[in-house]
């Protein structure tokens, strides 16, 4: 059985489908929370942290966990305050804390499968890496930390942003969502300061867009160092063996089951090689449980969970998805849900 303390987001944790055994509403000290639940025994705690007087103090956090278990809480945090920012969530992380959430899917996501380190050390990494300043305050205001946030992993390369994507399934769609995502980016960092690049393939021509850049797989860094105006490279790795270049790289699956059962043919150890890599489900019909299912089954943590898009249109899912990986926030010209992207559905 579960509790729960509310105190904003009362109303919405009221219609949380868990099973309950004590509730609180109101606003608490964290020592009454602790002499509360110290000897009480319940399997989670969702915590609206606004119930906590001095919620926004890091000092509030360490006083809670000295007296109960963090793993056992689900911290419940306020879309787009600064707790929703990379440094403070890094202080939560130092401090033991790893189950955070701005919506209800993340709470019910999270209630299920808990967050370990290896979970949220991508928000450790981007407060640690030398990012440019104007990325930076971009995303500090941002509620990120997606989620991610929450977080950019991606290298920076002399002030450049390189993501490589890399189809798993065949035709998995990393051409087509490069190409959503490069003019979703140019939005907020303008056109020239993004690029895409597709190796050993020709396919970005039917795009008309002069942004997109085909190459040859001996000839990728080269190209790489000659967009000297760009800031994010996008990298359609296609069949290419060398993704060092790549700060980060996006595993995409299309989880139908004819492309998992032609890819388990193939290759039967795959999702072990996956294994705490960034692995996004594309082209995908499946709904929160299903994706709950597809992790135990595959033994792999879902990084994103991507639905069927028309290109011709914008999608807010795209933007949704970019506040994940920390490239844009929501006041970024975009209406994303925030940098806990990875728990909506």
């Amino acid at each position: 059985m579960n509790v729960i303390v509310a105190n904003k987001r009362h109303s919405d944790l009221a219609g949380l489908d868990v099973d309950i055994i004590k509730s609180l509403n109101g606003e608490y000290d964290a020592d009454e929370l602790i002499e509360t639940f110290k000897n009480f025994f319940y399997n989670k705690m969702v915590l609206d942290v606004t119930a906590m007087k001095g919620y926004d103090s890091l000092e509030t956090y360490e006083k809670l966990v000295k007296g109960l278990v963090p793993d056992k809480i689900v911290f419940l945090l306020p879309e787009g305050s600064k707790l929703c920012t990379p440094n403070f969530l890094s202080h939560l992380i130092d401090i033991g804390i790893y189950n955070f959430t701005t919506d209800l899917n993340g709470v019910k996501y999270l209630l299920k499968k808990p967050n370990t380190l290896n979970d949220v050390e991508h928000i450790k990494k981007m407060v640690n890496e030398s990012v440019s300043s104007d990325v930076e305050e971009d995303f500090v205001s941002s509620e990120d930390d997606n989620q991610n946030i929450v977080k950019t992993t991606a290298k920076i390369n002399d002030g450049v942003t390189i993501i490589g994507f890399k189809n798993v399934t065949e035709h998995a769609g990393a051409t087509t969502l490069i190409y959503m995502l490069r003019k979703e980016l140019a939005k907020s960092y303008g056109n020239d300061a993004v690029v895409a690049i597709e190796i050993n393939k020709n396919d970005f021509i039917y795009f008309n867009d002069k942004h997109l850049f085909s190459v040859r797989e001996n000839e990728i860094k080269n190209a790489i160092s000659s967009k000297t105006n760009a800031r994010i490279i996008l990298v359609d790795l296609n069949n290419a063996v060398d993704d060092s270049y790549c700060g980060d790289v996006i595993y995409l699956i299309e989880p139908s089951t004819i492309k998992l059962n032609k890819l388990i043919q193939r290759n039967r150890i795959i999702f072990s090689n996956l294994a705490n890599k960034k692995v996004v489900l594309n082209k995908s019909a499946l709904l929160n449980n299903d994706v709950s299912d597809f992790e135990s089954e595959a033994g792999v943590k879902v990084f994103y969970n991507m639905s069927s898009l028309d290109e011709r249109k914008r999608n807010e899912i795209i933007s949704d998805f970019l506040v994940k990986i920390g490239l844009i926030n929501k006041g970024s010209n975009n209406n994303s849900s925030g940098i806990f992207g990875l728990f909506r559905r």
